[in-house]
């Protein structure tokens, strides 16, 4: 059932400032699946220090994400545990 156009002026606002947080929220989750996405990649490709670069740069926006609500901070607290384990895994594989 589609909803309702709001009537009153603060309805409106609401309306307008839900629209600006929805982009902004998506934007800064499909960063952070991006950058997730690039160090699973290296790691997989046994690029050890690529992998180590994008990981810094997964948990600064993981972080930033989980501060500000965007996603949940235990989901990005795993996201950057499962990480850190995948690269400590290429390492293992790539010293023998």
């Amino acid at each position: 059932m589609p909803r309702a156009m709001p009537t009153t002026k603060s309805a409106k606002k609401r309306l307008r400032q839900n629209i600006v947080r929805r982009t902004r929220n998506r934007a800064q989750k499909a960063a952070v699946r991006t950058q997730v996405k690039k160090v699973r990649a290296a790691a997989a490709a046994g690029d050890v220090s690529k992998a180590e670069a994008e990981l810094r740069l997964a948990a600064a926006k993981l972080d930033r994400a989980g501060a500000k609500r965007v996603i949940h901070p235990n989901k990005a607290a795993r996201l950057k545990s499962r990480m850190q384990a995948a690269i400590k895994k290429a390492k293992q594989a790539a010293a023998k």
